[in-house]
């Protein structure tokens, strides 16, 4: 296992990005999920560049428009930044947030003898090409309709759009093992990238590993070794900026970025949900309450042991059938990785609460408040300061979070797992910290 070692402040041109989000046009949002917001949350979290989403939508582009201002690199400073903080009184680093155009299509259509769903992440160097999308797009399709449109669009003809759009424009498959929508999904998707992208699959360079996986499962796959893994939030709240996050060592430029990704030189790597949390990690029929690991699946023919239904395959399963290694093998110059829980989550454990509740909420702005930014506590804070300024169990759980000595209970049928640090023994009785 690989640790990432990049410190911000002796790497001045390190830059933490989140660059799959959505806004509050996107169907199960956030109605506060605004540029304000994303730009309060980047803050409190540490990241530098953080996806639009949903420039597909009128109403949003527009929004865009009118708030972001190009800053001459291919990303986007807003125009009238909040003064205030994420939470009231919250003390942040100052961290000068940039934005980069992006958006999610839906592709939804028959190909083969299969119907596909398929996610993709479309990027855009500025507001003209962006308009170019849109525009073949809204001759397809409603783009008002959703922040995330549903399109009958292939994917390989999505990519095209893409590409004459602008030979600075991109796409990356998205959370490319979901079950349901995504390019290797075990509901709609190939048994390989080239199948879904065919003749164009050559300017696919990165894929999007998504909640459920890490970079090592990818490994376990000689077919995925040419392409750079990312990690993204997909956050339909502003909160969730950075539960997952791809880190680079560049100059802080669109150019820059991508580069990063097609040639590795600059890309640092990833920040990762332990998989298990991931809501299709395993196996399940959740209205049952049935998990299964792979080759309890096989036994009973894919269906739940409880009622007879089918079981939805998760991402665990699908790899292990598309792998053609026993075992990870990274290829050659792999960029690093490492597992995050999300600050709310560690302190909701702690308090045996709800992450959104108010007493979780006080102590994570304590927590910013003395570190600067949740990636600050989580990676980079010694854990002895975090004993002496907020408390021993902090300390302790972040110890064990870095240290991956966690329980996992496990994901499946769209149910997010559980990543446990402390046993219930261990937190009624406090004082062992």
């Amino acid at each position: 296992m690989c640790f990432i070692q990049y410190v911000p402040t002796f790497a001045p041109m390190f830059y933490i990005a989140d660059l799959h989000v959505h806004s509050h046009y996107s169907r199960a949002t956030s109605k506060d999920l605004n540029l304000e917001s994303l730009y309060q949350w980047a803050r409190a979290k540490g990241i530098h560049v953080v996806g639009t989403g949903d420039f597909t939508h009128p109403l949003w582009f527009k929004e865009l428009q009118e708030k972001l201002e190009p800053d001459g690199s291919g990303l986007f400073r807003l125009k009238n930044p909040p003064a205030d903080p994420a939470l009231p009184g919250m003390k942040v680093q100052d961290i000068d947030v940039r934005f980069l155009l992006s958006t999610e299509i839906s592709s939804i259509y028959k190909h083969g003898d299969k119907v596909r769903k398929n996610h993709n992440l479309v990027y855009a160097p500025d507001f003209d090409t962006a308009a170019r999308i849109n525009t073949r797009l809204a001759a397809i399709g409603n783009l008002a309709s959703d922040g995330r449109p549903i399109l009958g669009l292939p994917s390989r003809d999505l990519l095209e759009i893409v590409l004459e759009s602008s030979d600075r424009s991109h796409l990356v498959p998205a959370h490319v093992w979901t079950p349901w929508f995504s390019t290797l999904g075990s509901k709609g998707g190939y048994d390989s990238v080239d199948e879904c992208f065919r003749d164009l699959s050559g300017h696919i360079f990165a894929i999007e590993t998504g909640l459920s996986s890490d970079p090592a499962m990818n490994w376990q796959w000689s077919a995925l070794d040419r392409f750079t893994l990312i990690s993204n939030s997909d956050a339909h709240s502003a909160p969730k900026l950075g539960r997952e996050a791809t880190l680079f060592n560049t100059e802080r430029s669109y150019d820059a970025l991508f580069n990063a990704m097609k040639t590795k030189r600059g890309f640092v790597g990833t920040y990762e949900f332990f998989p298990e949390e991931g809501k299709y990690h395993h196996d399940g029929h959740r209205n049952c309450d049935v998990c299964l690991l792979p080759e309890a699946t096989l036994s009973h023919n894919g269906r739940c042991p409880e009622c007879g239904g089918p079981i939805t395959v998760g991402v665990l399963h699908r790899i292990q059938k598309l792998a053609d290694r026993k075992a990870p093998q990274p290829p050659q110059q792999a960029p690093d990785y490492d597992y995050i829980i999300p600050l709310p989550e560690i302190l909701a454990e702690i308090r045996k609460c709800g992450p959104a509740t108010k007493a979780v909420m006080k102590d994570f702005l304590q927590a910013i408040s003395t570190f600067g930014n949740e990636f600050n506590l989580l990676k980079l804070a010694p854990v002895t300061d975090i004993h002496r300024q907020i408390s021993p169990v902090l300390a302790e759980a972040v110890r064990r979070m870095r240290e991956h000595e966690v329980k996992p209970v496990p994901g499946y049928d769209g149910l997010y797992g559980v990543i446990k640090i402390f046993s219930d023994e261990e937190l009624n009785h406090s004082s062992l910290f």
